[in-house]
């Protein structure tokens, strides 16, 4: 189930990226400009914020694996949707589309994840889990610089990535009916007698989801471990977006071909996957507190020097490529440790959408606002930016640290990216 689970999240991510490693290409192909494919990745992400939570209550109350299945069938869907855009206004609706199958992964993987595994294996099965991420994002940049080497074009990239999910949607649905239903579907408490809406008077329906309302801010007031949590992935989502869509921009900037700098990119990426798995480990033997810190710590470093132009062009490539691509992925499975020590375990799936609703929050406003700070300015100021988020994130985490080394109340839960 964790190799399942790890290879959704491969594809979901794939499908997430699928737009960044063209930006100049359809901004040209649709006469736009670079703010205006930012904002398609923005519309994209604003839907995943708005899907977050009634994703997580529909795997909570009904299904896990049917999550899963709208995840993967819809993002495929919404892929495809984008090769075939004629417009850039049919792009945006395409966008739209394949937020709602990205909107639902992440709800669906995390409480799979924790039906799967104990407190001693977590941390690996988050390792495992980002790694497949980390590697999704990377595929379209391979994809699309192996396409190009090979006279293909931006249609063809986007439909290869559109079909290769499609295949693994269908495999793992196939494999998910042979699943334990004690894994799939959640436990069941006392009041879900009823999974299903038919027989529910609407009045009692509304009632319902006001109360529930309700309970949950009333959580959240006593939760700030997790609103910290949540407003930590904003930030350093909105740094990790500007990295991985515009750091082709910036390799451009040291006379690297469009081909040459998606392949750079997505070498970056590659190691950014390992460094998730290297966080893993780290986290275990040093401790999650340290891991967070000394990541966004680094990042500050690498980003100022790099958007100061500090650093020669082959030292630039190596920081690029290798320490820049890590200092965020390494601190991922210390994130979710940080989590899992601030919280009780119950509701999974609200709570993992609720930390996702921080990230996909920065993918709606990284995109298009940098996108419009590079059209304005220059490439090299919006990395200047990614520096000052570093710092912020640093202090985030320095704060969730000390939170983190008193008992967990119980009205927090986990959460983890």
């Amino acid at each position: 189930m964790i190799g399942l689970v790890s290879g959704s999240h491969l594809v979901n991510h794939a499908y997430l990226l699928v737009v960044a490693p063209l930006v100049a290409t359809l901004a040209a192909a649709f006469d736009v400009g670079i703010a205006e494919i930012g904002l398609a990745l923005g519309v994209q992400q604003a839907v995943v914020v708005a899907l977050q939570l009634p994703f997580g209550h529909l795997a909570d109350r009904v299904s896990r694996s049917l999550v899963l299945g709208i995840s993967l069938a819809v993002g495929t869907v919404g892929t495809a949707m984008t090769a075939l855009a004629p417009s850039y206004p049919w792009l945006l609706v395409a966008q739209a589309v394949l937020g709602v199958g990205i909107a639902a992964h992440h709800p669906a993987h995390y409480p799979l994840l924790a039906a799967v595994s104990d407190s001693g294996s977590r941390g690996r099965a988050y390792s495992l889990h980002g790694f497949g991420g980390a590697v999704g994002l990377a595929v379209p940049y391979a994809v699309v610089s192996g396409v190009t080497a090979l006279g293909g074009d931006w249609r063809t990239a986007i439909g290869l990535v559109a079909v290769l999910g499609g295949l693994y949607a269908v495999g793992a649905l196939l494999v998910l009916r042979r699943v334990p239903s004690a894994v799939t579907r959640p436990p069941r408490g006392p009041d879900d007698a009823a999974p299903g809406l038919s027989g529910t008077r609407t009045g009692a329906l509304v009632g319902r989801l006001r109360r529930r309302t309700r309970r949950g801010f009333a959580r959240l007031r006593r939760a700030p471990g997790i609103v910290g949590l949540t407003l930590l992935a904003f930030v350093t989502s909105s740094a990790a977006w500007c990295i991985r869509t515009y750091a082709p921009q910036l390799l451009g900037t040291y006379g690297l071909s469009p081909e040459a700098a998606n392949a750079a990119t997505s070498a970056m990426l590659v190691c950014s996957a390992g460094s998730i798995l290297l966080g893993g480990e780290l986290s275990d033997r040093l401790g999650a507190g340290r891991v967070v810190v000394g990541g966004y710590l680094a990042l500050v470093v690498l980003t100022g020097l790099l958007a100061a132009r500090l650093l020669p062009a082959a030292a630039f490539a190596l920081a690029l490529t290798l320490p820049l691509s890590g200092t965020i992925s390494v601190t991922r499975p210390a994130r979710s440790a940080l989590a899992d020590r601030l919280s009780a375990r119950a509701d999974l799936g609200k709570n993992f959408a609720l930390i996702t609703v921080g990230i996909s929050l920065g993918g709606t406003v990284a995109p298009p606002a940098f996108g419009w700070l590079i059209d304005a300015a220059t490439v090299e100021h919006a990395f200047g930016v990614v520096a000052g988020l570093g710092v912020a994130s640093l202090c985030a985490a320095a704060w969730l640290v000390a939170r983190s080394d008193s008992p967990a109340p119980t009205s927090e839960v986990a959460a983890g990216d």
